[in-house]
């Protein structure tokens, strides 16, 4: 099995490239230090059969870059990361990650968490796994007409001054509106937002 690391941190990715070349028949092919960079190396023909991914990196973090991999048909995304909040973790399953694991994990762990999401078996960290079933017995969010409005401009790439201008409402006001929307869907940012108003078709 051939693993790409995508981590920005270099002492996360030396602990994790020593970890898992111990691990029989496992190697890492190679690293990158953000989401961009992953992508380049993937459209550059690397060949891999697991992406790790962390969330939080400069340039394109790790949702982002999950969703973009699963919508190039690449390999699936087992998402390693030190972030357990509900939305983080709705996020990157949403975005197409197959499994989710937290760093603290032990290394048994990691070993079966790679072999599975290789075949595109689901697995989740135990906290992880809470989260999602806390979420499974949420209400489906109920938006506002004005919030639905935003959303639907949102989509189509607008900024918080177009926005604003669109919707003829200030830009302190459309900061309010996205953050209650953000909280109804249980997400954190514009492109999980809009993905999951989709997914729910909201919008």
């Amino acid at each position: 099995m051939r693993v790409l690391l995508v981590d920005d941190h270099p002492v996360v990715r030396a602990g994790l490239r020593a970890l898992i070349s111990g691990f029989d028949q496992i190697t890492v092919a190679a690293e990158a230090s953000h989401g961009a960079e992953a992508l380049e190396l993937l459209d550059a023909g690397l060949d891999v059969d697991v992406v790790v991914m962390d969330l939080q990196m400069p340039e394109m973090d790790g949702v982002r870059t999950t969703a973009e991999v699963s919508r190039r048909g690449g390999p699936p995304v087992l998402v390693l990361t030190t972030f357990d909040t509900q939305a983080d973790v709705v996020a990157a399953l949403r975005a197409g990650a197959v499994g989710y694991l937290l760093k603290d994990a032990p290394a048994p762990t990691l070993r079966q968490a790679l072999i599975d999401t290789a075949q595109r078996r689901a697995t989740l960290a135990p906290e992880v796994a809470s989260a999602v079933v806390q979420q499974l017995h949420r209400p489906q969010p109920t938006l506002s007409a004005r919030e639905i409005e935003l959303l639907e401009a949102l989509a189509t790439g607008a900024s918080n001054r177009e926005l604003a201008a669109t919707l003829f409402i200030s830009q302190a006001t459309v900061k309010t509106h996205l953050v209650h929307i953000y909280d109804k869907l249980g997400v954190t940012n514009r492109t999980a937002a809009i993905a999951a108003a989709r997914e729910q078709r909201l919008i």
